[in-house]
């Protein structure tokens, strides 16, 4: 099913599950997780305003954010309706008992079909830029996910990963620095894509303990049958 890249209010926020405890979403690509400088609709208040408003809630409704996506990436996130939730699901994430999966399109393909990348990275906040340096500098921190290659078409190549850590741009700009640029990436492969690109990084699946019940849950999203998704089986994954 194809989607708007334009979110105008919550109703067009897919919801994949909810209860008294949890509201598991799919984020729209191009909505920022939570207000920033554009002022434009977040995803945060988005819910919280959808829920006042199904839910008959007076006064301000609780919502926790415990995870985040970049705003040009969609797919699945949880978050928390309860503070009690909300606690549990950030030590959850902190554990890495949270098991977040993603899919992305790059230019290229890895040297090795799957393999662990570990680098060391660093946040420029002047910027918003991250950068891979050496182990030891000041202010860096370790970054690691692992990553299989499912396949290759026309000099692109859709690789899954697992993230263990979950630094800024993270994937972004790990699989930059094994050549394998994101597709559709202006921030960081502005060489290889060109400007208007949708970047094809998807949050294709989240599994985690339910705070209260102690059930495992997971959940699966896929991004919209559009170019470059649709040269590869993505109901395969």
């Amino acid at each position: 099913m194809s989607r708007s890249r334009n979110v105008s209010d919550a109703s067009q926020i897919p919801i994949l599950f909810e209860d008294n405890h949890i509201l598991v979403v799919e984020k729209p690509v191009n909505m920022p997780t939570q207000e920033d400088d554009s002022r434009d609709l977040d995803l945060l208040n988005a819910l919280k305003d959808d829920l006042k408003e199904r839910h008959n809630k007076p006064g301000n409704v609780y919502l926790g954010l415990v995870h985040r996506l970049d705003r040009p990436v969609g797919g699945v996130m949880v978050f928390a309706k309860t503070s009690k939730a909300a606690s549990r699901l950030s030590d959850s994430v902190r554990t890495r008992a949270l098991d977040k999966t993603y899919i992305a399109v790059v230019h290229g393909k890895p040297s090795q079909p799957s393999g662990t990348l570990r680098h060391w990275l660093l946040k420029d906040t002047r910027t918003n830029t991250v950068s891979v340096v050496r182990e030891g500098q000041q202010d860096a921190k370790e970054a690691v996910l692992d990553y299989k290659l499912i396949g290759s078409v026309d000099g692109l190549s859709l690789i899954q990963i697992k993230l263990h850590t979950g630094r800024p741009h993270q994937i972004r700009v790990q699989l930059a620095a094994i050549g394998c640029t994101l597709y559709g990436d202006q921030r960081y492969g502005s060489s290889v894509n060109k400007p208007g690109q949708q970047l094809a990084l998807w949050a294709t699946a989240l599994a985690f303990e339910h705070p209260t019940l102690k059930e495992k849950l997971s959940f699966r999203s896929l991004p919209p049958l559009q170019h470059p998704w649709m040269l590869f089986s993505l109901p395969e994954l």
